[in-house]
């Protein structure tokens, strides 16, 4: 391959943007989605909430000896009181191949080993939300919607801009501010109709000059690089499903949501941030813009814009004193920043009179309780998407549980029946009732 090919490819995967993992359609053409029948209910959504750092643990969690629906919200948590029937904590999750506290929201979502490829010091898989999106996502405009701090790439969460990894363990970008999300949500493009579907024939006609240089070069490696290319190949399909899509919906309006949403400012940071970014979650999905969200919240911006001086890190490795008061702060911060997104989305109504709330499977969480410390993962659920019976506190009868039986659960809940996702060993019965 010579350098201009090889500049093209660059500039093709850094126009084009997040590889987004999708079923191959038969047809994307837009009178497929123009003309297709409003659904007799309210689509279902999913909402994943990353906090990254862990939490507070002695005082987050409710008391171990008190489960089912007569337990008592700790402090910290005191906020989302209200909320408390149509919400669910549950102890004794894990990830059991996370070795990495604070890079470990890389693989909250995904249950993947990082050593699983031998020579190999990282390797991930398919997260939730992203199978979750191969089938909740074939009729919005975006497919899923992955939002993150802008600080995401130095806030301890990990590798990956966002919590999403597409089905060969590649991340899907995400967008870091709420203006850009603003924008890609609800912002008419100007450029003129013609010149955006040049655009996108230039973009596959690259694609297919890439892809036909790959057929010839496979016929002349060995094995492990076949492998690669193979890998290689597949992604580019997956950005031909997407150009597809993205030309379906060229020529359809952006709507505008019930709740009318201005331009964010470009300061926010911190707890303004995480409000607007759940403000424009609640207005895309009153316009069905997405069903499938994924959001990796600052760490750094949240604690400072409460006062606090030090840095996230240095919170997480709370004793006594000032460090423990920063991270109790930050959780009550997110209880109280969680109750509020509730109580707009219930206040959102559907067309057939059910709430944006009735229709969402919600989880909040991360990847360790404190410090270091891998085991029962901070999980908080919320919303009826899923079919779950809220209002119970949950102890797992074993301290391993795989996390990622939730994640099929909530899989199984919306309606996407797989076997099994990461390392999961089976369902949650208790979520079903």
């Amino acid at each position: 391959m010579n350098m201009s090919f090889k500049t093209n490819r660059r500039a093709v995967l850094r126009g084009t943007g997040a590889l987004i993992s999708l079923p191959f359609l038969e047809s994307l053409g837009h009178k497929r989605f123009a003309s297709a029948a409003a659904p007799t209910k309210s689509p279902k959504r999913v909402v994943f909430l990353g906090m990254g750092f862990g939490v507070t643990a002695d005082r987050w969690y409710p008391d171990r000896n008190t489960v089912g629906q007569n337990y008592q919200l700790p402090d910290l948590l005191k906020p989302l009181t209200r909320h408390q029937k149509d919400i669910s904590i549950i102890q004794n999750l894990m990830h059991r191949y996370s070795a990495d506290g604070h890079s470990g929201s890389t693989f909250w979502l995904t249950g993947a080993n990082r050593y699983e490829v031998p020579g190999q010091s990282f390797h991930n898989s398919v997260s939730v939300d992203q199978v979750a999106a191969e089938v909740l996502g074939e009729r919005t405009r975006f497919t899923s919607l992955q939002l993150c701090g802008r600080d995401a790439g130095s806030d301890g969460h990990g590798p990956g801009s966002s919590l999403a990894w597409n089905r060969f363990g590649k991340p899907v970008a995400g967008l870091d501010t709420p203006v850009a999300v603003f924008h890609r949500l609800f912002s008419d493009d100007d450029t003129p109709l013609a010149e955006r579907k040049a655009a996108l024939d230039k973009q596959r006609s690259v694609l297919d000059t890439v892809t036909e240089n790959a057929k010839s070069v496979y016929r002349k490696i060995g094995k492990d690089d076949k492998d690669k290319l193979t890998e290689y190949v597949q992604s580019i399909r997956e950005i031909e499903v997407r150009l597809s899509k993205e030309e379906a919906w060229l020529d359809v309006e952006k709507k505008k949501p019930t709740s009318p949403v201005r331009e964010p400012a470009e300061s926010l940071a911190g707890v303004q941030e995480i409000r607007m970014m759940y403000d424009l979650m609640v207005a895309a999905m009153q316009v069905d813009a997405s069903r499938v969200f994924t959001y990796r919240m600052p760490v750094n911006s949240m604690i400072q814009s409460q006062g606090a001086t030090m840095t996230a890190h240095s919170m997480s490795h709370y004793s006594e004193g000032e460090r423990r008061t920063v991270s109790q702060n930050r959780d009550t911060g997110h209880a109280k920043l969680l109750a509020e997104f509730i109580d707009k989305l219930k206040a959102s109504k559907e067309s057939d009179g059910t709430s944006l709330f009735d229709n969402a499977a919600l989880t909040m969480g991360t990847n360790l309780s404190s410090v270091h410390t891998l085991t029962n993962c901070p999980t908080l659920i919320a919303g009826g998407g899923a079919g779950f019976k809220q209002g119970q506190h949950l102890v797992m009868d074993d301290a391993r549980t795989p996390l990622c039986n939730l994640w099929l659960s909530v899989l199984h809940g919306i309606g996407v029946n797989v076997p099994k996702h990461g390392d999961s060993t089976g369902r949650i019965d208790e979520l079903f009732g």
